[in-house]
């Protein structure tokens, strides 16, 4: 049965959906087992773009373009994840799999592919921040994303 939801309507709910609880937990987790603030945690999304010398400079400006950033990255995520239930139909069975799948390839292609493409660089691997990292994006990258888009598909 065709979806009755439209694709775009199901990605920006997704990428949105995703992106609010992404946030949310990296100013939870990083605020207090770091501390940052929340200013300095959007300003070093920005960074990507900028450079840390200049996203921390750059005051509450660079924290919205860090906050801009964070949900394009979510609405790619959607995106892609999205195109790829039409083609991997696994994909639309098993929610918790589907999830997992998907959480895990985002935060390693954040990690790997995109920040030592950025202005940032390769970061250090620490076994404690994948971890937690890996568990964040589970539930707030994989999980709303594979159920929003299966909800749409199921419609």
């Amino acid at each position: 049965m065709p979806p009755t939801e439209s694709p775009r309507k199901t990605i920006l709910l997704a990428g949105f959906v995703a992106g609010c609880c992404d946030i949310t937990a990296a100013l939870v987790v990083y605020g207090t087992i770091v501390p940052l603030a929340p200013t300095r945690l959007l300003q070093g999304i920005a960074a990507g773009l900028l450079g840390r010398q200049a996203a921390y400079a750059g005051g509450i400006k660079t924290a919205a373009l860090g906050l801009v950033c964070h949900f394009v990255i979510a609405l790619g995520a959607a995106a892609v994840y999205f195109a790829l239930t039409r083609a991997l139909l696994f994909l639309n069975r098993n929610l918790i799999l589907s999830a997992a799948l998907w959480g895990t390839v985002v935060y390693f292609f954040m990690q790997y592919v995109v920040l030592p493409l950025s202005r940032i660089g390769m970061p250090r691997f620490s076994l404690k921040f994948t971890t937690i990292g890996l568990v964040i994006h589970f539930f707030c990258i994989g999980l709303p994303i594979a159920a929003i888009t299966r909800r749409a598909r199921q419609s």
